[in-house]
């Protein structure tokens, strides 16, 4: 018989009396757990204080509606199927399903061809799991059904576009591992719902539904790290630097093999890292168990001439305020956002008629305005490519859709940054004979005023090298990107010291619970070091977030 897998939804029940939601992210840590639980057997589920209960699911009519102007289910009334029940929804009351020992769920279920059975399973962790005090480890859910597999964590599961694994379909047979939580407390109780279909769909085959493997996964803090410290160094020019840069703070290598990366930007729903390869055309997810996958293929453009390009691809990202995707794409010379639904929305391609040069760094203010810099970089020729429409490069501002320039006395505007309080707009220069960082004034409606000189390094530093990525954290201090690593500094722009990964700086983003660590896009690879104090970024400020 064909063997297939699973689909998987775990749900939340209210009322549980845990405040730690299970994180529903593909980002479990691999490597030999401290200790395992196996839910199929009756001594794990004494373990965790639970009883399996299962019943068929099936396919119902129900009323719908065809696809409207927006996109979405809002034109003409139609009728479509839907699954009976939706056991993966919070608070759903299971106490009329049928309890089977843990032994049985080996057992054939369901009626073959297109067929589906629940299994649920509450949960509790417990105070010692093979001798060890769980506290403080990393708990994993790995399932392996047949045929397919989706999660569901405490009523939530954060499908993205392009998720690989964890909460959604993974392939053929493969496990689907979600993070039930980092920081295991006994008494924290989970509700698992697990919905199995059989499959592949397409072509669905004689067998039945049933669960290869279940276990519960233990990992200390130390197994859940897949980074690796490398011989990146710190320079320290100011004893201000140790509270930013703690003396113990380490550069680590998460990824390597890319062409150039750029563009990083956090993603808290979900807890994984997009970045670009302009070179490459694409955008990847890097999650935390060290998985890279492509987020967005043909980031920046689609053209049959693309092998004039040195750069096609995506640059900057940013999130809005809804946490939408936005992306600086230098083929197309254009800012887009991709919407929940995965359909691209055009913001800005066009400034007084003519097309921009190519998008480079962008930056949201608090009330949704967006500011991006406009060099030629991604233009096959550069300055002096024949499609340029634009009669110099320019800083943007974007609001309320309509795009006005905003400064143009910068050669190579590069990185770009709001400082905390947002009166303040930085804008790094690529440009040999001229390499230093701007301070704007941000007036009320927007515009800029008294453009003046943060930091210079020209005499300082010769060469091509110049000014890249730029980023602040809350007590104002700057970040950027330069040709000695990431500068440090003050928020009267004092140099206080260097961060130096093993390669070249080209951006950087806050990311984590807590928006301490950062994470720097460096040539060929991808690193990050937690620091002491908090990036600053606009719609996701960490609520216990302290200076």
């Amino acid at each position: 018989m064909t063997s297939f897998r699973s689909f998987v939804f775990l749900a939340g029940l209210a009322g549980l009396g845990s405040p730690l939601a299970a994180q529903v992210t593909p980002d479990a840590p691999t490597g030999l757990p401290s200790a395992i639980i196996d839910l199929r057997t009756e001594r794990g589920v004494q373990l965790v204080g639970g009883a399996w209960r299962v019943r068929v699911a099936r396919l119902v009519e129900v009323d719908h509606r065809a696809p409207g102007a927006d996109l979405r289910a809002s034109g003409a009334p139609i009728r479509t199927l839907d699954l009976e029940p939706r056991a993966g929804q919070p608070g759903f009351d299971d106490s009329a399903w049928a309890t089977v020992p843990a032994e049985s769920l080996e057992a054939r279920r369901g009626n073959g061809r297109v067929s589906f059975v629940w299994y649920r399973l509450p949960m509790t962790i417990p105070g010692r799991v093979g001798g060890l005090d769980p506290t403080g480890m990393t708990v994993v859910l790995e399932l392996v059904a047949d045929d397919y597999a989706e999660i569901w964590v405490n009523g939530a599961q954060p499908a993205v576009l392009g998720q690989v694994g964890g909460a959604v379909i993974r392939g053929f047979n493969a496990p689907n591992r979600v993070v039930l939580t980092r920081d295991a407390r006994p008494g924290q109780r989970f509700e698992l719902a697990v919905l199995v279909a059989n499959g592949p769909l397409s072509s669905p085959p004689a067998n039945f539904i049933w669960i290869r493997s279940a276990t519960l996964d233990f990992h200390r803090p130390a197994q859940a790290a897949v980074a690796h410290e490398t011989n990146g160094t710190v320079t320290r020019l100011a004893p201000e630097l140790d509270r930013i840069v703690p003396p113990d703070a380490k550069v680590e290598h998460l990824a390597g093999g890319f062409i150039f990366t750029e563009g990083p930007v956090w993603v808290p729903e979900g807890g994984y890292l997009l970045f670009s390869d302009p070179n490459a055309n694409a955008i990847y997810r890097w999650t935390r168990n060290g998985e890279v996958s492509i987020y967005r293929t043909k980031s920046g453009y689609a053209g049959e001439d693309i092998g004039r390009y040195r750069q096609p691809g995506s640059n900057g990202l940013a999130l809005d305020r809804e946490g939408r995707v936005t992306i600086d794409q230098h083929g197309n010379r254009r800012v887009v956002r991709v919407e929940r639904t995965g359909a691209v929305t055009v913001l800005a391609d066009r400034y007084q008629g003519g097309r921009l040069n190519s998008p480079n760094d962008l930056v949201y203010a608090s009330d949704g305005r967006l500011y991006l810099t406009d060099p030629p970089f991604g233009l096959p020729q550069v300055f002096d490519d024949p499609a340029r429409e634009q009669p110099g490069s320019g800083v943007y501002q974007l609001r309320d859709g309509v795009l006005s320039r905003v400064a143009s006395d910068l050669r190579g505007p590069n990185g770009i940054a709001l400082s905390p309080d947002e009166r303040t707009l930085y804008v790094s220069n690529w440009d040999p004979g001229r390499k230093v960082i701007m301070a704007y004034d941000v007036r009320p409606d927007g515009a800029l005023q008294n453009g003046r000189v943060f930091f210079d390094i020209t005499r300082s530093e010769p060469g091509d090298d110049c000014w890249d990525g730029v980023k602040v954290d809350r007590d104002g201090n700057v970040y950027a990107a330069g040709p000695s690593g990431i500068y440090v500094l003050s928020p009267a722009g004092r140099h206080l010291g260097t961060i130096t990964p093993p390669e070249h700086v080209a951006n950087m983003a806050w990311g984590d619970e807590d928006y301490r660590t950062l994470y720097i896009t460096a040539s060929t690879g991808l690193y990050r070091i937690r620091l002491g104090v908090t990036g600053y970024v606009p719609f996701a400020q960490p609520e216990t977030a302290t200076r």
